[in-house]
């Protein structure tokens, strides 16, 4: 082809496939040598690969679908049969199949004078990544960019004792191996334990050799369960002792750059078991003229910056982790319990260290300005949401009814003033309860309920959303490098599969690229109360970007807000921890302020806590599932009603709401009948009969096998599936049954 001339569609997938690191706009126009019109005229074909689902966005850059990032975190498991090391993906989505193998590149010579990152077996590591050009080898060659964790090889399994001694470890994931034991490296294991294990030996013939490191219990017990999900996930979960030992060693913070704020009585306002408590809020009315019935609503978070500070232990392992993770028996902090439970928590009739931001809005809820303070604080009360709620309902305890007129009050009325301002920007309001796993004190499972979303809940996350705008709108307004969250529109690819559906039950969605979250609320509110509520919040869940942490600001779409950043959970977020520091360090208010080096680090730092986050809420989901599948083995043959919650051409999904549990029922167990996958119509429909199943169907199931290791269920129909709309029927000659497949995933609630 002619440089300066638009490259077919063939060349431009070639190129995007072969440089994912420069597969930008400008950089694919820079690569052709396109100017001009012809600028405007690659856009346009750029984004019609995008709707064909040919290409997908990966922040600026474009990517062919399950292809990597530029920068990826790998975990190395294995050699070649040239000694060469081999990774892989540390979070994949599976249902794009068997996760890339990618050779790890080091030179030698770079080695040897030190100039770069050594990764070996078992090490997490942040990595650059490369096409091969050696189409018989891996599809993916990298470079170490740094390590994350060295020698993650402590692998996690069941032991199975063996005729003769000795033993073998049966893997808790699919893609793990089984391995020999020796009888000299049981350690204290018995059959049926959950253990820990190191390689001791590996060969070219023959199984590796294990030895076992520690006996984690036995797998009958639910509080092994967490573990599992814990190593399976690679989630830090010892602090080491220099880190330990920096912890103990803090001090409480001085009143160096501080005000004193321990005069304003700002609240807590938590869940009842909270052990940690880093946000604090208070509202009064705005006594300036300019403001008639104006607020002011103040937003007091945990000074974690102070103690928390660039290059320290604390800090290394903090992003190391990332983020707290939460099991319903278990929480993995990102921070020690010295750090978040005792000198970060702002605890009541405690002096505390706070980043606080006083916030002004008109009486329609628009803000009006808002300023920064680093201060001291103390907390004139720890009240629950269900306290604050039932004091505000007319039922105030002790505790909460001295507080009703003067704390109260003000924050709900406040509350009633921010939601005007909620109510015009309308973010996406799906409506997609919670569930929580109740357990009882031996640790299995008591029941599956759903909380009530009080408007406790509401005024705390409304404060906080703002909250976090102030801390993106005043750093940007500094010209200070910072994480943005930030959450793209959905691709045109998904709109127009949402649409396709929403036709299918007579509903519109408009078309065009600009689309905006009120679009899909009215969506959501047309189907409210329909037999189509819970399968229309699916498909709009569905058609949703994710969430993720950049540098580079895109906006958040779901929030409907072109500045977003995390501040409010530094105790449990990295990404909060350094918006924390950009706000000390830009406004000079003292010690602990982000560094240049920080600075320079962003975009790997908002890589690294992504994948993070990806990886805790893949383990949350994993440890639920298998939960719930240990606390359902019992029932085999038990019949169940259920909601269709998914549909693949490997058969259907299945939620039990009582229990908040996904199984699956594979299509080659639904009938005699051949059934026909729709995508559009997200059904399975009987070729000769016209009947079948769709997304969002009540239905009644029973329980053929119950696998808790593997957190999976599966089921057996016992409903009759309904007539099908004709188009169903005919709209995918090419589907065709499926084999029984381990359940995966329905989405879920996307995090914010």
């Amino acid at each position: 082809m002619i440089h300066g001339e638009i490259p077919p569609r063939e060349v431009l997938l070639e190129f995007i496939a072969d440089n994912p690191d420069r597969a930008s706009k400008r950089e694919i126009a820079k690569a052709f040598g396109l100017k001009g019109e012809q600028r405007v005229e690659l856009k346009d074909v750029l984004r019609a690969l995008e709707d064909d689902g040919l290409v997908q966005k990966d922040r600026k850059s474009l990517k062919r679908p399950g292809a990597l990032p530029p920068v990826t975190v790998l975990d190395i498991t294995t050699r070649d049969k040239d000694g060469e090391l081999i990774g892989r993906p540390a979070e994949w989505n599976e249902e794009l199949g068997v996760a890339p193998a990618v050779a790890i590149r080091q030179s030698s010579a770079d080695r040897a004078k030190g100039k770069a990152p050594v990764g070996g077996l078992g090490d997490r590591v942040l990595a650059k990544i490369f096409p091969s050009k050696d189409r018989a080898g891996p599809a993916y060659t990298a470079r170490i960019i740094k390590v994350i964790d060295r020698h993650r090889n402590a692998l996690l399994g069941v032991f199975r004792e063996m005729p003769g001694g000795g033993g073998r470890l049966m893997p808790i994931e699919r893609r793990g191996e089984e391995m020999q034991i020796a009888a000299s490296d049981l350690g204290e294991a018995k059959d049926g334990d959950l253990v820990e294990v190191e390689i001791a030996r590996t060969g070219r013939l023959g199984l590796t050799q294990a030895r076992v490191l520690s006996v984690i219990g036995s797998v009958a017990s639910e509080k092994a369960i967490s573990m599992i999900a814990i190593h399976a996930h690679g989630i830090p979960h010892i602090f080491p002792q220099s880190v330990i030992a920096e912890a103990e060693a803090a001090t409480p913070a001085s009143m160096s750059h501080r005000e004193d704020w321990r005069h304003v009585p700002l609240i807590t306002i938590d869940p009842h078991d909270a052990k940690d408590h880093d946000d604090a809020v208070y509202a009064e009315r705005d006594p300036s003229p300019d403001n008639p019935d104006g607020v002011i609503v103040t937003v007091a978070i945990a000074d974690v910056s102070w103690y928390v500070r660039p290059k320290s232990a604390l800090d290394r392992e903090a992003v190391k982790r990332g983020n707290s993770v939460y099991f319903p028996d278990r929480v993995v902090p990102m921070l020690p319990e010295r750090i978040s439970n005792d000198l970060c928590s702002l605890r009541e009739g405690v002096d505390r260290p706070a980043l606080a931001v006083r916030m002004t809005f008109s009486k329609e809820g628009r803000k009006a300005g808002h300023t920064f303070h680093r201060v001291m604080m103390k907390s004139a009360a720890k009240l629950s949401y269900q306290q604050a709620q039932a004091a505000i309902d007319g039922k105030p305890d002790d505790k909460a009814g001295p507080l009703l007129e003067p704390i109260l009050k003000p924050l709900w009325h406040a509350y009633d003033v921010l939601k005007r301002g909620r109510d015009r920007r309308q973010p996406l309001e799906l409506d997609m309860p919670e569930r929580k796993i109740i357990l009882k004190p031996d640790g299995t499972v008591d029941r599956v309920h759903v909380p009530e979303r009080l408007d406790a809940h509401k005024l705390i996350e409304e404060m906080m959303i703002q909250a976090n705008v102030a801390a993106a709108e005043t750093l940007e307004l500094k010209r200070q490098p910072l994480v943005y969250r930030v959450h793209d529109a959905p691709k045109l690819s998904k709109q127009e599969t949402l649409r396709e559906f929403l036709a299918t039950i007579g509903l519109t969605l408009a078309k065009g690229g600009s689309l905006r979250s009120n679009s899909f609320n009215g969506i959501l509110a047309k189907a409210l109360d329909t037999p189509h509520q819970t399968m229309v919040n699916e498909m709009v869940l569905r058609s949703q970007s994710q969430a993720i942490y950049s540098p580079e600001n895109i906006g958040h779409f779901g929030l409907n807000l072109l500045k977003y950043a995390h501040f409010t959970s530094p105790i449990r977020r990295y990404a909060d921890l350094i918006v924390h520091r950009a706000l000390v360090g830009s406004l000079g208010l003292g010690e602990g302020g982000i560094t240049r080096e920080e600075e320079a680090a962003l975009d790997d730092i908002a890589a690294e806590i992504s994948t993070f986050e990806r990886r805790a809420m893949a383990a949350e989901r994993d440890t639920i599932n298998r939960l719930i599948a240990h606390h359902l083995a019992g029932r085999i043959g038990d019949e169940f009603d259920g909601q269709i919650s998914g549909v693949t051409k490997a058969g259907l999904f299945v939620t039990l709401p009582q229990f908040g549990a996904d199984g699956f029922v594979p299509v080659s167990t639904l009938g005699r009948d051949y059934y026909i996958y729709d995508e559009v119509h997200q059904a399975l429909s009987g070729e000769k009969t016209g009947l079948g199943y769709r997304l969002g169907d009540s239905i009644q199931v029973k329980l053929a096998e119950a696998i808790p290791l593997a957190g999976a269920l599966r089921f057996e129909m016992l409903s009759e599936g309904r007539p099908m709309p004709a188009a169903t029927r005919s709209f995918h000659k090419s589907g065709r049954r499926g084999a029984l497949k381990t359940p995966g995933t329905r989405p879920k609630r996307p995090r914010r």
